[in-house]
């Protein structure tokens, strides 16, 4: 074991409030694409997964005023592109489920909408973003499973006859202040922050960053990110084998 998950693993071991927050590169190792990289779903060179190509870029679909005013080319996008249902939790996952067990990790603050954190066993999950696994009826609010969205021939529709809408935030939409309040006071009050799987570039999301008052802020990274800086430790592997080993006795 090299210096810096050795580092790593003395921080765990002498943590009891550890939070993390993560992003797009937790689930790029369960075959989930990020968005932004060489490889990712607003990159022109990624290669289409379904049978059509989108008539309008990746962020003008995935907003707001996109769904209301074309609702039916929003689904056919979304289900083709942005829905993984075969995509099952890594080590990442695993290791913070496993973390959260033995009471060291408070809380998982994530940007991904892939309901994965959930499906690994961690709890405390503080879904920035939503989660692709919930989905409301925009008339009534009955709750519907992911199953709706995927089996539904074009928009998915209520049994009250009113358009059922993925709970996630897309453009031009407001995180939810209650999940935003508590991802909040969760950084402020860690005593060590694990950073990892995100370019900390998307805000409001990555300004929560700097309600950290700690001295044990660890970046686990493939890149570079604008807190490089302040990092107390920096690792640029894979972060679910990084995660797995620290955890390893």
């Amino acid at each position: 074991m090299n210096a810096d998950l050795e580092k790593l693993k003395r921080i765990i071991a002498g943590s009891d409030n550890i939070v993390f927050f993560g992003g797009a590169g937790v689930s790029t190792e369960s075959g989930i694409p990020d968005f932004r990289s060489a490889d990712g779903l607003y990159s022109e060179s990624q290669a289409p997964r379904g049978s059509f190509e989108p008539a309008y870029p990746p962020e003008t679909i995935l907003s707001h005023s996109f769904f209301m005013s074309h609702t039916k080319e929003f689904y056919r996008f979304y289900k083709d592109k942005m829905l993984y249902p075969d995509a099952r939790p890594n080590d990442a996952h695993y290791a913070l489920a496993e973390l959260e067990k033995q009471g060291k990790l408070k809380a998982v603050i994530t940007q991904n909408v892939d309901g994965l954190h959930t499906v690994a066993g961690s709890v405390n999950v503080l879904e920035l973003h939503g989660t692709a696994l919930r989905n409301i009826c925009m008339t009534c609010n009955e709750c519907y499973p992911l199953e709706k969205i995927i089996t539904a021939e074009e928009i998915p529709q209520c049994s009250c006859g009113g358009i059922i809408k993925p709970d996630v935030v897309l453009y031009e939409e407001a995180l939810d202040p209650s999940v935003m309040t508590k991802a909040t006071k969760a950084i402020y009050n860690a005593d060590a922050l694990i950073v990892g799987g995100t370019s900390l570039n998307v805000y409001p999301a990555a300004g929560m960053i700097n309600h950290y008052r700690g001295n044990k802020l660890i970046l686990i990274n493939k890149s570079e990110t604008p807190y490089d800086r302040y990092a107390d430790l920096i690792i640029r592997e894979s972060i679910g084998l990084t995660l797995k080993t620290a955890l390893l006795r």
